[in-house]
């Protein structure tokens, strides 16, 4: 009788380290830092299309830059088997001399920084990502990076950051994670479409929340005929002067669009727009190939994402609501794993699920939204002629 042949699995490979660089990590249950929603992710799993998943890559490093009291890191340090470091530097090389890590996941939100007279929070994600970058200019070798959200509150300081990738090649990925959730219903623009309008409506804070409200029009609008050409002009339009822009003849094209997208809105309220919403505002987008966008902050009018476009030919526009139709029934938070499953494909394959330069146009067009505020006027942009091509199969969650 023969020996039973042994079976001998081949070791798995170790998991790709990655560093976390946070401006302050808690969840006080009034507030999930962002560093919780997407870090907490990478340590304990999520849920993309509603499967559970096993992180696939292993946090090894954190540097925070505030600890308020209700911090969380130094005890998941403790249960996750990382080191929290003094500094950038040694939180990339771990405590040595060289880039040490495979990965950055850089979390620039939330934490107590000051305002700017124009509405602004100046997180300093500029200065952060310096010195990721510095580690990697000094070790010769650089790691794909992903930052959360906008890129700062400063275009110049934006388009610097992304010169940086540029410069050094290494994979660059940022923005919101609002166009990569569910969306109800499924809507993907058709590629090469031709587009002659579309609004976003969006809601909160003008500046965390309006550049939620740009990157989900652009993310649905860069699909169009001739891909993306950049923004010639934006306006910034306040209070009682939305109503009068959107009733008028140079206005008058959004209502159609507006209604639309209000329609697949679950959580617009009854009546109209101006009857509850105090403080209205809408950024006018003028493309370089003539497409004309409006995002509108209707804060208490709706609480929730949506978007609609007019397509050429089609009689009925186009409209979809970004999150779950019914919150109660849908996961939590939910488009953090769609944006979580990105992250780690882009540290797994070195390859971005999106292009970085969707995130660069909405960064610059917040920043000089917010000079056209204070200007009170129109703005010409030459700075945002940001040309690049969406990628055909674009991700989102579909489940």
């Amino acid at each position: 009788m023969s020996a039973p042949a042994l079976s001998l699995a081949a070791p798995a490979a170790p998991k790709k380290s990655v560093a976390a660089i946070v401006t302050m990590y808690t969840d006080d249950r009034r507030l999930k830092s962002h560093a919780s929603v997407i870090v907490g992710r990478l340590l304990e799993g999520y849920r993309p299309n509603g499967i559970f998943t096993e992180p696939k890559t292993r946090v090894v490093s954190m540097y925070t830059d505030q600890v308020p009291e209700n911090d969380l890191s130094r005890g998941l340090a403790e249960k996750h088997g990382f080191t929290i470091y003094p500094t950038i530097k040694d939180a990339l090389t771990l405590g040595g001399d060289r880039l040490a890590v495979d990965a950055v996941c850089f979390v620039g939100e939330h934490g107590d920084y000051p305002w700017n007279e124009r509405g602004q929070k100046l997180y300093p994600r500029f200065e952060l990502m310096e010195r990721i970058v510095e580690v990697f200019r000094r070790s010769g070798r650089s790691v794909p990076l992903f930052c959360d959200k906008h890129l700062s509150y400063s275009w110049l300081k934006a388009k610097e950051m992304y010169e940086w990738s540029r410069e050094l090649g290494f994979p660059f990925m940022a923005g919101s994670s609002i166009p990569v959730t569910v969306r109800f219903p499924e809507l993907e623009i058709p590629y090469g479409a031709r587009l002659e309008g579309a609004v976003a409506l969006g809601y909160g804070d003008f500046d965390a929340y309006g550049f939620h409200t740009l990157e989900a029009l652009q993310a649905m609008v860069e699909r169009r005929a001739g891909g993306e050409t950049g923004i010639r002009s934006v306006e910034w339009i306040e209070g009682e002067a939305v109503w009068r822009w959107r009733d008028s003849a140079e206005g008058r094209w959004s209502v159609p669009l507006v209604e639309a997208a209000l329609k697949r809105n679950p959580t617009a309220k009854g009546g109209r727009p101006e009857d509850n919403v105090k403080n209205p505002a809408v950024f006018l987008l003028e493309y370089s190939d003539g497409l004309r966008a409006a995002a509108y902050m209707l804060n208490g009018h709706v609480s929730g994402w949506s978007f609609a476009a007019k397509l050429a030919g089609n009689a009925e526009p186009l409209a979809t609501y970004f999150g779950f139709p019914d919150r109660e029934k849908g996961r939590p938070l939910a488009h953090f794993d769609g944006l979580v499953d990105c992250i780690e494909e882009l540290f797994l394959t070195g390859r971005p699920r999106y292009p970085v330069e969707r995130t660069l146009l909405t960064t610059c067009a917040l920043s000089i939204l917010f000079e056209s505020r204070v200007w009170k006027r129109r703005i010409e942009t030459p700075e945002l002629a940001i040309a690049y091509q969406a990628p055909r199969e674009s991700y989102f969650q579909r489940a």
